[in-house]
């Protein structure tokens, strides 16, 4: 396996990971209707970078899944009903700053892969790897930007009330 595989390996792996979150997040929150629906469709940006990188992938030889299962909504539920029996009641403020800390972090460290992959393709001359940065990159970036925003917007309402 030569570095570019590992690049495109572990971005792959990222941004399934980012997508599965993205998709819990919005299960968790589906009573906050902004959380619940931008959460879904900024799931569909890492869920298309999977089945991008997946195609380009298999020029470098590797077999990745297209596809990113969504069974977040029974094992949020499982997560959720498991601690409310052991008398852990997680204040839904709290937990909404806590996803989306932990969003903006996975999020800001997938653009960080994308810029890797996309400074290894300039420098190797792989335009279609190049072009699959470029495109996928600005999305990845707004992920974390709308994760940022409703953490200012959120944190002081909820760290008060």
């Amino acid at each position: 396996m030569n570095k570019i595989d590992m690049v495109i390996r572990a971005l792959h792996r990222s941004e399934r990971k980012l997508a599965v979150d993205l998709l819990r997040m919005s299960d968790r929150h589906s009573a906050d209707h902004e959380i619940h629906y931008v959460g879904r469709d900024l799931s569909r940006w890492s869920q298309q970078h999977v089945t991008e990188l997946a195609r380009v992938g298999r020029d470098y030889g590797l077999d990745l899944d297209e596809g990113v299962k969504d069974d977040s909504g029974l094992l949020a539920t499982i997560e959720q009903k498991a601690s409310e029996l052991v008398g852990r009641h997680r204040a839904p403020g709290l937990l909404l700053l806590a996803d989306l800390r932990h969003l903006y972090r996975d999020a800001s460290g997938v653009s960080l892969d994308w810029e890797i992959l996309a400074q290894t393709a300039q420098a190797a001359r792989d335009r279609e790897l190049l072009a699959l940065a470029k495109g996928c990159h600005p999305q990845t970036l707004r992920q974390a930007r709308w994760a940022n925003a409703k953490l200012k917007e959120t944190s002081a309402q909820v760290m008060l009330s």
